[in-house]
């Protein structure tokens, strides 16, 4: 296939792009003497991708949010700044660095690796966490995973980045990693247009003394503030490596944080089961022992549940005590100091869950004195303990369960349970929820028409339900907190039944994690610091909801993950012994780990660029500072507007420019990321934010986007189905690289990048260019009247009103439809204006060419070689300067009488080719149309025009809908005697306009037009034919088509008869 249209489009691009950094078009610094009200700013930022690989589509489709948001500001007047840095910290480089130093020592250099049989096995389908985790999420394949393609050995990871062999040796060297993929990734932003400011870009991790110095001086910040304490803490951790893992040091299960269980000890009575005999005999108490995230509920336990096919130990535990538990649970355990060493977990007994049934047990705190164990066969033994208590009154999985078990007496046969087990116990009320139920689980259980415990998607459903509102709403109505609120009580509940040693805490992974070793990752209790997110510091979290009270989020699904997250999020280890990265300042045998030492770092951004000049800050910036001048004193002074520190090295003057960048640019507008980082990194941000900077520096928005499909399917190298950014520039060229990303989506779903619209978008971009020329060339053939024509008057307003749609579009972050407005539709204007001109007519040369500079500039955010290449053959100099065209004579009607004439010709269109199809059957092909006859009326019938007026007074405009349901409607309409004759046929026409409201919007509920259609059909009869390719058009009028059958005409939707 011939490149030359890709050719012609890369070579134009290259020159912009070359033209950009030769000017520094993008390099930006705060007035000398205006603050960011007098001269309006904005400022966006991406979360740094961690420096071990290339970039691909993945990265840039979220980096492009930012970015576009960017330019739409410029284009608004504002003065932009979109920085971009480089994440280092952590194990990653690190541990590939250590891996292929090991693997050339095992196997030479170039390394001839082991052939192995190769395993065609079906990859396994993805782990979903669970329900009851509210910052649950499902878990895609691993990035390592997506990156390598699967690749067993460090060095064939590292061919499959395309570096040469020859070079691979240097990546034994973990320096070399730093120095090598920043230019990269940096040469690839550039290719594809980005407006980045790379003067403040900078490396993570102590090798660039100032960021390091940043870093030190937040924890500093944060410890003197009592954010930052040492204790014992849960945190995910590698065995192998004997520290925690975080996130960037995972091979699988990024984003899985520890969920922390109560696990409630039910004392097994007399008589134990057979299984437990002998362990009973040396007088050690044995506890069954569930987790559960509702210690508040435990007074309302009927009984015990247990997976009757489970695998199951006596494990002996601290203090003499027994649990009875899955294996799997009890490894964790060891690390959490509940048995006498830690990783040890002696088994003193195994079997199945059935030889557990009917045993009797003693529940803390439970009404019940006595319960027993049940069967429940949808427990998974891969969470929790394998062990589940059943609080019927407020779980809908338990109260399915036990109704299930009482209802059916086969059920109970099967597994031997005996009718005094079950039948006695009835649900408890223990938590009331105003104007709901104070049994939550049987009311859910019952509005939702539940069966049985199989029907998993509505217990799903009844459990988000019931423990949502039982927290937030719930108030308790047994014990001794009886009329105070869940949520007020629940954690002094928690600590009365541990304090008591009825319960203890448990932690154990959300879903499985593997560690980069290679082991798989439990929950450890060790000694850590940590930062003191959650419920044991209320007052920061208030901060932080206050915050985001008042953020622009762009979606509500997000602001109630955040809302979800502050609620739940606890304490983070914030240090680990193993990597790259700060030390702790008090405490330098830690590091910082990766997630913590990222979160306030936008601040550094603003005063980068005059303290260094290279990525590594290894050469001083322009305000002449070393690094070991950057003390806490001067970082107080600098961004929190601290005294001028005494015997400071640095002149007042100097500290004084970068006091103003700070001030000037924060506080950050926009933060833009994936919907997956809201459980960990976004939040973190929130609180690091809060809890330093003043109220006034707080982060102003937050748009978060979801992951990015490549044609339909995940990225994966494995598959083949993965793209670069580098190789989609160029396949697409950078604009229709552009596009297709803007096209793929904008809401927190997965977006679809589709090869097909990049290079459909690569040709249409070439075309309008072309075009453009054209208009140039035959610019003195083109009519230069005043263009005050109808067709010119329909074409202006078709602009303004593009430019209001577009301007709506970009303010909400919604790209896609931005495109849509300015590229695609707005082409379809233009052609529409052409085709629509009579014969002897031309277009109007003055606002072709404000047709042209319009479209360029809308379209700037998203495609801007294009727009930069059309200003330049027009004469207009640098897109940059441009500004958002502002919008006026919009001639509503003319619009309104325009877009009926092009329904009307589509839907004619549709006619005729349905005519030539049924013509041309049995092999014809030669069949023609001729003539159509077009039916319309001015009126609806006059039960049709009673409904209609009906349905106005209940119309919301704000999201194109009735205030009623289709029900409450009817009831409404059958009370009116003139349309009892029509009742049966009510129903579909209130249904058909439900729908069009969609499309319409109020225009759907007009009982006749603004305008006549007999007119505007007559007047533009030429344009008609021309359009259908006919010889004549005829239009009738029918006044009445009460009593008519088959497809009827209505006002503004004409029927058709073609011949």
């Amino acid at each position: 296939m011939s490149t030359a249209k890709l050719d012609f489009i890369r070579n134009y691009e290259l020159e912009i792009q070359k033209e950009w950094e030769e000017t520094k078009a993008f390099e930006v610094d705060a007035p000398e003497n205006q603050s960011n009200e007098d001269a309006p700013k904005y400022m966006a930022s991406f979360p740094y991708p961690y420096m071990n690989g290339r970039l691909h589509i993945g990265h840039v489709f979220t980096i492009t949010k930012a970015e576009f948001m960017c330019q739409y500001q410029r284009l608004k007047g504002k003065r932009v700044l979109f920085p971009f840095g480089f994440h280092c910290t952590g194990m990653p480089i690190k541990v590939c660095a250590d891996k292929l130093k090991n693997e050339m020592a095992q196997f030479g250099c170039p390394p001839v690796f082991p052939v192995e049989e190769t395993n065609d096995d079906e990859e396994k389908p993805a782990a979903v966490a669970k329900k009851d985790d509210p910052l649950a999420f499902k878990s895609k394949k691993s990035k390592v995973q997506a990156k390598t393609g699967g690749a067993k050995y460090q060095w064939q990871i590292m061919q499959s980045m395309a570096i040469p062999d020859e070079e691979i040796p240097k990546f034994a060297d973990s320096a070399y990693w730093l120095n090598y993929f920043p230019p990269h990734c940096k040469t690839d932003l550039q290719t594809i247009g980005m407006g980045i400011d790379w003067r403040r870009s900078f490396i993570t991790t102590d090798v660039n003394q100032y960021y390091d110095s940043f870093v030190r001086w937040q924890f500093e910040t944060l410890r003197e503030l009592g954010k930052v304490k040492y204790g014992k803490r849960y945190s995910i951790w590698s065995t192998t490596d004997n520290q925690q893992c975080a996130d960037h040091e995972r091979a699988s299960g990024e984003g899985v944080q520890p969920n922390n269980f109560t696990l409630i000890k039910l004392e097994v009575l007399e008589p134990v089961p057979e299984c437990l005999k002998e362990v009973a005999a040396t007088g050690k108490k044995i506890y069954l022992v569930p987790g559960t995230v509702r210690p508040e509920t435990m007074y309302g336990q009927t009984n015990c549940w247990i997976l009757p096919t489970g695998k199951y130990g006596a494990f002996q535990m601290k203090n003499g005590e027994v649990f009875i538990c899955t294996e799997r649970s009890a490894r964790n355990m060891s690390y959490q100091e509940l048995t006498e060493e830690t990783g040890k977990y002696p088994c003193l007994a195994k079997f199945t869950g059935d030889q557990l049934l009917g045993a009797a047990l003693k529940a803390p705190l439970a009404v019940n004195k006595v319960v027993y164990v049940l069967p429940m066969l949808s427990i998974d033994e891969n969470k929790g303990t394998g062990v589940v208590t059943s609080v019927p009154s407020d779980a809908p999985d338990d109260y399915a369960a036990l109704h299930d078990l009482k209802q059916k007496e086969p059920l109970r046969k099967k597994f031997g349970i005996k009718d005094e087990w079950v039948l006695p116990f009835e649900v408890v009320p223990i938590i009331d929820i105003p104007g709901y139920s104070n049994t939550a689980a049987v009311k859910a259980y019952q509005d939702l028409n539940i069966k049985s415990q199989n029907d998993r998607a509505l217990l799903d459903q009844a459990k988000d339900v019931c423990y949502l509102r039982g927290f937030t709403e719930g108030i308790m109505i047994v014990g001794e907190h009886a009329g105070k609120k869940v949520q007020d009580v629940k954690k002094a509940i928690k600590d009365q039944l541990i304090e008591s040693g009825q319960a203890c805490n448990y932690s154990e992974p959300t879903t499985p994690v593997i560690s980069r070793s290679g082991d798989e990752c439990v929950v450890a209790l060790t000694d850590q610091w940590y930062i003191n997110y959650g419920e044991d510091d209320p007052q920061w979290r208030d901060q932080v909801n206050k915050t985001l009270e008042s953020m622009e989020l762009f979606s509500a699904e997000t602001k109630k993950r955040f809302e979800t997250a502050v609620g739940w999020l606890n304490q983070w280890a914030c240090s680990r012994s193993f990597g790259l990265g700060t030390k702790l300042p008090w405490d330098e045998q830690f590091l910082i780990e990766s997630l913590s030492d990222s979160t306030i770092y936008m601040a550094f951004y603003t005063i980068a660029h005059l303290l260094h000049q290279d990525f590594n800050g290894k050469v001083v910036g322009p305000a002449g500072i070393a690094a070991t001048q950057m003390t806490r004193a001067v970082w107080d002074h600098i961004l929190l507007d601290k005294p001028y520190p005494e015997g400071c090295e640095i002149s007042k003057d100097t500290l004084a420019v970068l006091k103003r960048e700070f001030n000037y640019w924060y506080p950050l507008d926009l933060r833009v990321s994936g919907i997956d980082l809201v459980q960990n990194h976004l939040t973190f941000f929130l609180y690091n934010h809060a809890a330093i900077f003043a109220e006034k520096m707080q982060p102003k928005g937050i748009r978060a986007n979801g992951f990015v499909q490549l044609n339909g399917a995940k990225m994966s190298k494995s598959s083949g189905n993965f793209l670069t950014l580098f190789d989609a520039v160029q396949q697409f060229s950078a604009d229709g690289t552009r596009i297709a990303l803007a096209d793929a989506g904008d809401g927190i779903e997965d977006a679809n990048f589709v090869d097909k619209t990049a290079l459909t978008s690569l040709f249409k971009v070439h075309t309008q260019v072309q075009w453009v020329q054209e208009m140039i060339d035959m610019k003195d053939k083109l009519y230069s009247g005043e263009s005050n024509r109808l067709q010119d008057v329909i074409f202006i307003s078709e602009m303004n009103r593009a430019i209001n749609k577009a301007d709506e579009a970009y303010a909400k972050s919604q790209f896609r439809e931005a495109l849509h407005t300015c590229f695609f539709d707005l082409l379809n204007v233009r052609d529409h204006y052409k085709l629509a001109m009579a014969k002897n007519e031309n277009m109007s040369c003055e606002l072709i060419f404000k047709y042209i500079e319009t479209q360029a500039i809308l379209l700037f955010p998203i495609i801007p070689h294009f727009s930069q290449k059309v200003f330049s053959m027009i004469g207009k100099g640098s897109i940059l300067a441009a500004r958002w065209p502002e919008s006026s004579n919009i001639d509503y009607l003319a619009l309104r009488t325009n877009d009926y004439l092009k329904s009307t010709v589509s839907e004619a269109r549709n006619k005729v080719g349905i005519f030539l199809k049924n013509k041309n059957k049995g092999g014809k092909t030669d069949a023609k149309a001729e003539k159509a006859t077009i039916y319309i009326t001015k009126n609806f019938p006059k039960w049709k025009q009673t409904v209609l007026l009906y349905l106005q007074t209940i119309y919301n405009d704000a999201n194109k809908s009735f205030t009623k349901d289709v029900s409450a409607i009817l009831e409404d309409l059958k009370k009116m005697d003139e349309l009892k004759p029509q009742l049966s046929n009510i129903m579909a026409f209130v249904r058909m306009i439900e729908g069009e409201l969609k499309t319409e919007g109020k225009q759907a509920l007009d009982t006749s037009m603004p305008f006549d259609e007999q007119e505007i059909i007559s007047q533009n009869m030429e344009y008609i034919c021309r359009a259908l390719e006919l010889t004549s058009v005829e239009c009738q009028e029918i006044a009445d088509t009460t009593g008519m059958k088959g497809a009827l005409p209505a006002p503004g939707k004409p029927t058709f008869l073609i011949q």
